[in-house]
Formats: C-alpha cells, sequence, structure tokens
C-alpha cells in the first residue's frame, strides 16, 4: 500500500513550535499492519530504520531502497532499539528477558540478562551513554502475560533502571523510583537522565528528571511533565534539549524546562520515536500499526560516534 503524504496537524502551544514543526510539514507514511509498533531506531550505514512490532514478534526494517522486509521473525519480542559505539544495533528483547546485540552475520548475543543472579523482568528501552555504558528500563510488561513475552514471576524486588559497564562487566541498579520505569534518554550534556514512569493502573504517566552524578549514580529525582492524554512510552531529544515524547494523540515535544511547545496529531497512539535522516532532522514515528517519518526543522541530538558529526541546530 502506497499513501501520500499527508499535511500535518498540529497544535501550537508556543511560537517556538512554529521552527520545530513548519506548518508546511507533511507527514509520511512508510508502513502499516502491526499490533504494537515501538522501538525505532535509525541505522547510518545504510540509511535504514529498525523497529518492533511487539506482540507479532517481528522486528521489521524499512529503507527508502528496499522498503518493508522482515529483520528477524521470530524477535524474542524485541522491543526498544538502540545503536552501540560500533554502530551496531542492542536491543530490549522481553521472551529472553535480555539486552542483545545484533550481529553483522545475522545472529543475536546476550549482552546482560541478570542481575544479581537472577534474571531481569523484561528490558524495555535502553541508550548508550558516551563513555559506552547501556542504560536501560525494567519493567514487567514481557511477564505479566503471554501477549509480549511469557507469562511467569518477577525474581527482582522491582522495577528498575540499570545501568551496565560493558568495559567491566558490572550491572548497577540506578534507581529504585519509578513503578514501571519505561523510556529513557539523556539532555544533551549528559547531566540529566529523563526516564518515563507509565503505571496507569496506579496513576503514573509523567516523566522523571533525575541528576547524573559521575556519569554512575541518579539522584534528587523530580516530576518533569505529566503526559496527557496517554503515556510517555518513548522519547528523543533535539540538540536544543527539546524532549520530543510519544502521547495518546500523537507526540508532544516539551522544552528543557518542561513547558509544552506544540503537538504533532497523529491517527493512532504514538509509543516511540527517533531522529535520522543524512542531516539528523528526518523523525521516524511508530504509532500503534504504523510507521510515519516528518521532516523537522532542527536536528535531532544524534550520537556523535554514530554518524560522525558534531551536533548543530
Amino acid at each position: 500500500m502506497t499513501v501520500a503524504p499527508r499535511p500535518v496537524e498540529r497544535v501550537v502551544r508556543d511560537p517556538r513550535f512554529e521552527r520545530l514543526v513548519p506548518a508546511d510539514a507533511e507527514l509520511v507514511w512508510l508502513a502499516d499492519g502491526a499490533l504494537w509498533a515501538e522501538g525505532p531506531v535509525y541505522v547510518p550505514s545504510d540509511g535504514s530504520v529498525i523497529w518492533s512490532d511487539v506482540r507479532r514478534c517481528v522486528v521489521h526494517r524499512w529503507s527508502a531502497a528496499d522498503g518493508v522486509t522482515d529483520l528477524h521473525r521470530p524477535s524474542d519480542f524485541a522491543n526498544g532499539h538502540t545503536l552501540d559505539h560500533d554502530g551496531r544495533v542492542l536491543a530490549c528483547e522481553h521472551g529472553p528477558r535480555r539486552v542483545s546485540r545484533y550481529e553483522r552475520d545475522g545472529t543475536r548475543t546476550t549482552v546482560v540478562d541478570r542481575y544479581e543472579g537472577r534474571r531481569l523482568n523484561s528490558p524495555n528501552d535502553l541508550i548508550v551513554a558516551s563513555d559506552g555504558a547501556i542504560w536501560f528500563t525494567d519493567p514487567p510488561y514481557g511477564i505479566i502475560d503471554d501477549r509480549e513475552g511469557y507469562k511467569a514471576d518477577s525474581e527482582q524486588a522491582g522495577c528498575f533502571v540499570y545501568r551496565f559497564d560493558r568495559a567491566t562487566g558490572e550491572l548497577t541498579n540506578a534507581t529504585d523510583f519509578l513503578t514501571h520505569p519505561n523510556g529513557l534518554a539523556f539532555s544533551t550534556d549528559e547531566r540529566t537522565l529523563y526516564v518515563s514512569d507509565t503505571a496507569m493502573a496506579e496513576g503514573k504517566h509523567h516523566i522523571v528528571a533525575f541528576d547524573v552524578v559521575d556519569g554512575r549514580r541518579l539522584e534528587r529525582p523530580r516530576i518533569f511533565k505529566v503526559i496527557d492524554p496517554g503515556v510517555s512510552d518513548g522519547f528523543r531529544l533535539d540538540v536544543d534539549g527539546n524532549i520530543w515524547t510519544s502521547a495518546g494523540d500523537g507526540l508532544h515535544v516539551l522544552d528543557a524546562d518542561g513547558a509544552e511547545l506544540g503537538r504533532i496529531l497523529l491517527p493512532e497512539e504514538a509509543s516511540n520515536c527517533t531522529f535520522g535522516g543524512p542531516d539528523g532532522r528526518r523523525l521516524f514515528i511508530t504509532a500503534t500499526s504504523t510507521l510515519w517519518s516528518i521532516e523537522v526543522g532542527i536536528r535531532g541530538a544524534v550520537t556523535p560516534w554514530v554518524d560522525g558529526t558534531s551536533p548543530g541546530g
């Protein structure tokens, strides 16, 4: 199926939003048919986007040259993706309850799957810091039923945010402040870590900001933004430090102080997003059954070790 680009539907809360998402921006359909599309990451080496259909247990790949293909089927209920310093894809897999790496020969290897000798819950989203450490969230969504993994009892005392030091192999619990930690991203200077809590049954649908101390510890948690409608399932930052977060009606754009600048409205609930394209100004969005893209007016905070560029507006 081919769908013509459509004019973006916006809600402008602040004049600064006009530069970020111009009125003449177009929303481009790339794929559909998912049960729950999630975890997009842009791969600069081949100009592709990798994303998950968690509930169908498939990881897809899209590129302008090839369209949509299957990368992993079955995918072990993969969810979030990111890139490591070698440009390889890291994945959170609910089935084996692990963080894995996609190798160049098509195999997948375990990066980490246990904390203090016990199995993780179901790693959900992950990022890589400039020192190479992997930070990831571990809510229970892959073990509470069989829709996104395999129903099982938790072996941990709660749902934590972890830091994995790849140099030493040490996995540390960075915080137990959140009930169901989900999406996460660093501020551009890595002094703040933003993590969403999506425990809606307990009334939690907000992003929490933490101070990052010595690149290892999280301190001074505070509510950064309550998301309404829906939850902040996943998010990424641009080079000005604005947060582009999923929500029930699309994507909300927040400044570094938490003020809402505007919204990109979508026909389905959004789950996540990532910046990419040759200049980092193409935003890819997963939204329930679909994958979309939109050219925006600012560069994403793309990791410099991946594409060899330095941040610029």
